[in-house]
């Protein structure tokens, strides 16, 4: 699993991982993540944390 923390702003919604910023060799199926309730959201599968500022 992944521990870092992505600070993402209003710009980058709908927010989805992995972002066109990652590598695609540590690529996974590209999901959608509601970051819109909470304000923070982990990807299932690789872990990576979102921030919304």
């Amino acid at each position: 699993m992944n521990n870092k923390i992505i600070n993402v702003g209003q710009k980058d919604l709908p927010l989805f991982c992995p972002t066109k910023k990652e590598n695609l060799f540590s690529s996974h199926p590209r999901v959608f993540l509601d970051i819109t309730k909470t304000g923070v959201v982990s990807c299932p599968y690789c872990g990576a944390t979102y921030k919304l500022k």
